[in-house]
């Protein structure tokens, strides 16, 4: 991932924070030297740092986990926070016009292995630690021990739980912060008013201080 230095993230709560918020990972492979993507809902089990694991689960009848183990490297990648940044958001541009277009975003690119088992007790621990991480918010969260037992074991007969160890992390956070504070502002500003890009906005925010 290109990453200038200006946009390069480290802070590992921010990193974690924002893989938390967005756990539906593009997960990348290669098999028989083609390329292998597919889109995982992926879980921190613990602190993220090489050697930490995130969990998830697939359907057993997709073709994902049989390369598991036989592809020796493996990335999953999260982004979010997007938004277009128009010229126009820009104090700057009324005083030399030198401004174009951008983009907003926020990406990680966790780089490592991956390993499944067909264990009723992971695959059981595996959902049961992403319902609960999902259903926290809800105000009446639903639990695996809500359903009947017997269905539970027939869902779990077709699925396949999956661990990823990280072995590299890299992240970037593209949020304005080349420009001039004031453009920062102005950019802030903006993207605040539109709900759809509320989330970059945020980020913005946090990194002026607001």
């Amino acid at each position: 991932m290109y990453t200038p230095a200006a946009f390069s993230e480290h802070d590992p709560e921010v990193i974690a924070h924002f893989i938390d918020h967005h756990p539906l990972a593009t997960l990348v492979g290669v098999a028989n030297t083609k390329p292998l993507v597919d889109h995982v809902p992926f879980m921190r089990i613990e602190p993220l740092a090489q050697g930490s694991r995130l969990i998830a689960h697939i359907a057993k009848g997709n073709a994902t986990w049989r390369h598991a183990e036989s592809s020796e490297h493996w990335m999953l990648v999260f982004t979010g926070a997007t938004a277009y940044v128009s010229p126009s958001l820009y104090p700057s541009k009324q005083q030399t016009h030198e401004v174009v277009p951008t983009y907003n975003y926020v990406s990680i690119h966790l780089t490592g292995t991956l390993r499944c088992s067909h264990t009723r007790e992971d695959k059981l621990r595996t959902v049961e630690n992403l319902t609960q991480m999902m259903e926290s918010k809800r105000a009446a969260p639903w639990a695996v021990s809500d359903a009947p037992s017997a269905y539970i074991d027939r869902m779990l007969e077709g699925i396949v739980a999956l661990e990823f160890t990280v072995i590299e992390i890299v992240a970037k956070t593209k949020a304005s912060q080349n420009r001039l504070p004031q453009d920062q502002r102005g950019v802030l500003d903006g993207l605040a008013a539109d709900p759809a890009t509320h989330e970059a906005a945020a980020i913005i925010a946090r990194r002026l201080g607001n």
